[in-house]
């Protein structure tokens, strides 16, 4: 049948991706002002439409992306690239879709313009006469007094967008999408450059580029994550072929767009330690690669001109309260049971899972080098924990894990669970930003049926002419 085939999976996803663009420009997380009557409210009528359209073609596309991985992983080889650019194509004009981030991204592109402290204050800093104050106004409630988490490159990138559109949100919006672009572009290069593992660089990027996770919150919403993330897929494949050197560069200046980029480090050390051998090579990985790191942070933030202030609001995401944050809720519940006062007790929870976290990466670290763990699998499941165990946890979080463990993995029963979770939380906020409850049930649906699926049906094991697409991993070479 025609439909279930790879080429109707590509077709069948590409009418789902115009779908979520056309919703959107009903439903989409339209700007408070600024929209220049392109992306304005339409009324609750047509906004209503918009989103059923806009999960309908949400719908189509995940069931059009799983078919499509179950056939990659029953040996088939199609062209996914071509896959990938007929279903983004539908969201480069679409307004931003399910979050109100990039408002936040101008917003504080414009105070580093402005001369205002990012890391002292929020967008509600800027003036009504002042660049970005029209995306200000569209900022969410939570971060509108909230200092920016990010580094200095990330906000250098924002201001550079911002002074090239003077801060009109259109233009400054289309602008973060061509970012977020050059972000999917690096991901596949590198997914690419490592090979896929067993089952080839089609699944990987399967799993890691086209999952709509990624294509939804990166593309749609244009969060920053995905450059951190090609950033740092790009320093580990130069830290596979022996230019470990280079790729801290890079993961040092994933690290300058979200911290958890350093993560990547310890694992490059891991490769550099596992090379050199010895006790010389050992501390030669686990002290060089944090030092380049180290002189590339501190470079771009004398060189940004904003100050080191990123140091100390790392922290600040945790103050806010998300759903998704195992340690928050927990926390929170048991804080209430304790007391009237639950914050001490959620912040006591929320540091024992990332103390915990923090355990399961040195495990894994440890074992990949021994020799028991690939080192690119190792960094992507300790990613994979560190959002589990942390205390702030958005949807999109998941791929920092994800697209590292599809990259070497992708056909393992890790890469076929990560896969069944990103269906699942493409659901947990509307294409207005929103978190409705009915978004959590439908996620919750749609996890408890995959992770049944995939106990009947796991992957079955790579055919040879699909292995034999995959170029394996080298460590120092």
């Amino acid at each position: 049948m025609w439909a279930i085939s790879a080429s109707g999976c590509r077709w069948l996803g590409a009418v789902g991706s115009v779908g979520v663009a056309v919703g959107g420009w009903a439903a989409g997380t339209l700007p408070v002002r600024g929209g220049w009557g392109l992306w304005e409210p339409r009324g609750s009528s047509l906004a209503l439409a918009g989103g059923l359209l806009a999960y309908l073609g949400l719908t189509l596309l995940v069931a059009a992306w799983w078919r499509y991985g179950v056939l990659l992983a029953r040996g088939r080889r199609d062209g996914v690239p071509a896959t990938l650019a007929c279903w983004t194509a539908p969201l480069l004009l679409a307004p931003p879709l399910h979050s109100a981030d990039v408002y936040s991204y101008i917003a504080q592109g414009a105070m580093v313009l402005e001369g205002h402290d990012v890391y002292g204050g929020g967008p509600s800093v800027l003036g009504p006469g002042e660049l970005g104050a029209d995306a200000a106004a569209s900022v969410g409630g939570n971060w509108t007094d909230t200092p920016a988490p990010y580094g200095p490159v990330f906000l250098l990138l924002a201001a550079a967008v911002v002074k090239l559109t003077g801060g009109a949100v259109v233009p400054a919006v289309l602008g973060l999408r061509l970012v977020a672009l050059a972000a999917l572009a690096l991901i596949v290069w590198a997914v690419r450059g490592l090979g896929g593992g067993p089952g080839g660089r089609a699944g990987a990027l399967w799993l890691a580029a086209l999952n709509p996770l990624l294509l939804i919150h990166v593309v749609g919403g244009m969060h920053n994550d995905g450059l951190m993330i090609g950033l740092l897929l790009g320093g580990v494949l130069l830290a596979t072929r022996g230019r470990w050197v280079l790729g801290s560069v890079l993961v040092g200046l994933a690290v300058m767009i979200k911290s958890p980029a350093a993560v990547a480090l310890l694992f490059i050390g891991v490769m550099v330690a596992r090379r050199d051998g010895g006790v010389r090579g050992l501390v030669k990985g686990l002290v060089l690669p944090g030092a380049v790191a180290g002189a590339v942070a501190a470079g771009a933030t004398v060189l940004a001109g904003t100050g080191f202030g990123w140091l100390r609001t790392q922290s600040v995401a945790g103050s806010i309260h998300t759903a998704l944050s195992v340690t928050s809720d927990l926390g929170l519940g048991l804080g209430l049971l304790v007391g009237d006062d639950p914050a001490p007790v959620k912040g006591a929870v929320q540091t024992a899972g990332l103390a915990v976290a923090a355990v399961v990466i040195l495990v894994l670290a440890w074992r990949a080098w021994r020799g028991a763990l690939d080192p690119v699998l190792g960094l992507g499941l300790s990613l994979v924990a560190l959002v589990a165990l942390s205390p702030m946890v958005q949807p999109w979080y998941v791929l920092w894990g994800t697209a590292v463990v599809a990259a070497v993995a992708w056909h393992s029963r890790a890469g076929q669970v990560l896969a069944v979770v990103s269906a699942a939380l493409v659901y947990e906020t509307a294409p207005s930003g929103h978190t409705p409850w009915f978004g959590f049930v439908v996620a919750g649906a749609v996890l408890v049926a995959g992770l049944v699926w995939v106990r009947r049906n796991p992957w079955p094991p790579a055919a040879d002419g699909v292995a034999a697409d995959a170029a394996p991993v080298a460590v120092g070479r």
